[in-house]
């Protein structure tokens, strides 16, 4: 199979934009209609819902986007009903053509960490996903064995650097050496990126970086040159089109920006609420989409994907 910063690279470039949306299902924010006669204390009947809602935002999103990022959390926490749910989820953004990029943020030592690799990385694995987050808190350790099974199966492994939540610099942002830590991260991605670069000049080892930090986003960009970068915060949690610019290169590769409750939650944002609402959901999903993508293209050098 490709490399999958290719693949990546590729798939940002065919649909013209790095929009990546997260799945984060959750039952109260759904439609009426998906929702009205689920049961709440019903693992299974929730489990069915959140399927059925993922995969109608798949299929609104499969024509403008490269990828989606679920969020295993969300399915999880509803048990074995919930993970078959995410399973089937899966499943369904790779037949319709999309990268799946599997937010889990898992780390671990040794055989543990393969473990969790060989379980989420490439499509061959029981998850079937093209690429895993992961913590580096545990050290090179708690890594490698995630760079070698991603290696083997041409799948991406997208290590937290400098996260978007309020909280994350009580440990990013301390200093060692006279360097914050997420610094020490962040040349540690790049190294193991350049380890493994693909034609299109980026790696399959990639960052994961807050757009609710954009001087810090810019900065790691420098450092960070064959670095695919994952942008969470975006709409949400407040992070804009100019703060995300940065991530990008002059031709608006090297950075996909994820967008998950401002996307699939669009039926009740207020700018939406009275042209669609819970009877055309669908339909305020595809135009949340398609404003990010406007906004993108044109306060970001993400403009020049629609020109190539």
């Amino acid at each position: 199979m490709t490399h999958f910063g290719d693949r990546l690279y590729e798939a940002v470039a065919r649909v013209g934009t790095p929009v990546l949306v997260g799945l984060d299902p959750r039952l109260s924010s759904m439609p009426l209609a998906l929702r009205r006669d689920v049961d709440e204390s019903e693992p299974r009947a929730v489990a069915g819902a959140f399927t059925r809602f993922c995969c109608d935002v798949i299929d609104v999103v499969a024509p403008l986007v490269p990828a989606v990022k679920p969020q295993a959390a969300f399915f999880e926490q509803l048990g074995p009903a919930g993970m078959q749910a995410l399973a089937e989820t899966v499943a369904h953004a790779r037949q319709r053509g999309l990268l799946v990029i599997m937010d889990g943020k898992r780390n671990d030592i040794g055989s543990t960490a393969a473990a969790y690799a060989d379980a989420y990385l490439g499509a061959d694995s029981v998850w079937g996903a093209d690429a895993l987050t992961v913590s580096p808190y545990l050290g090179d350790d708690g890594l490698v064995p995630f760079f070698k099974v991603a290696k083997q199966r041409a799948a991406g492994v997208f290590v937290l650097v400098k996260t978007s939540n309020p909280g994350g610099g009580l440990f990013q942002d301390l200093v060692a050496d006279a360097t914050p830590v997420y610094q020490h991260v962040a040349n540690y991605v790049e190294a193991r990126a350049n380890e493994s670069l693909g034609p299109c000049g980026y790696g399959a080892v990639g960052a994961v970086v807050g757009a609710t930090y954009p001087d810090q986003l810019a900065e790691l960009r420098n450092i960070m040159s064959h670095t695919w970068i994952l942008v969470p915060g975006f709409g949400e949690q407040g992070g804009t089109a100019k703060d995300v610019a940065a991530a990008m290169d002059a031709e608006g590769q090297g950075a996909i920006i994820n967008s998950s409750r401002a996307i699939i939650f669009a039926h009740s944002r207020l700018e939406f609420k009275d042209s669609f609402g819970d009877a055309r959901w669908q339909g305020a999903v595809e135009a949340a989409t398609k404003s990010m993508i406007d906004q993108l293209r044109s306060e970001t050098p993400a403009g020049q994907l629609a020109c190539g």
